[in-house]
């Protein structure tokens, strides 16, 4: 005996739609995003440095880490670092980073596991980060950044993470 429901399919408005003109491809002002372009290419001179900063926030969190031992804010601390350089990394020209730091991210995500996460392989990804940036590797089609990524996931898996 099988029951034969029917329903009914309610489709919501897109929100965003709205938003960006209705979903009228005439409504965006192409003037706006070539200025909006324009803006991130001025300031794409400045991404270097940036990225620098976040690398080293990242290191001063490990170098804490380090000091002071596992603690729940220390790893917070260096979770918080790899979390904004998984997202930084690839606005800054290097999405070889944003995958290193969301795979260190993956390993120290779970904060009841965090004082378990071998810190070998933490420092293995933050040596990794700084290796992209200082060698100018900024992508997977690189060998050596297709070599660093396999091993790190390799070794997160046989972590368990």
């Amino acid at each position: 005996m099988s029951e034969h429901k029917t329903g009914q399919m309610i489709q919501a408005p897109s929100a965003l739609r709205l938003k960006v003109g209705g979903g009228r491809l005439g409504a965006i002002d192409p003037a706006a995003i070539a200025k909006a372009e324009a803006a991130l290419k001025s300031l794409s001179g400045n991404f270097a440095q940036w990225l620098n900063d976040e690398i080293s926030k990242l290191e001063a969190a490990r170098q804490t880490v380090r000091a002071e031992g596992i603690s729940h804010e220390n790893m917070e601390s260096l979770y918080l670092r790899a979390h904004d350089l998984k997202g930084l990394g690839a606005t800054y020209g290097f999405p070889l980073i944003t995958r290193i730091a969301g795979l260190l991210c993956r390993l120290i995500d779970d904060k009841a596991k965090r004082p378990e996460a071998p810190m070998g392989l933490v420092d293995a990804h933050i040596d990794a980060i700084k290796a992209a940036a200082r060698d100018d590797i900024k992508t997977e089609d690189h060998p050596v950044g297709k070599m660093l990524v396999q091993e790190l996931e390799s070794r997160i898996r046989e972590h368990g993470a």
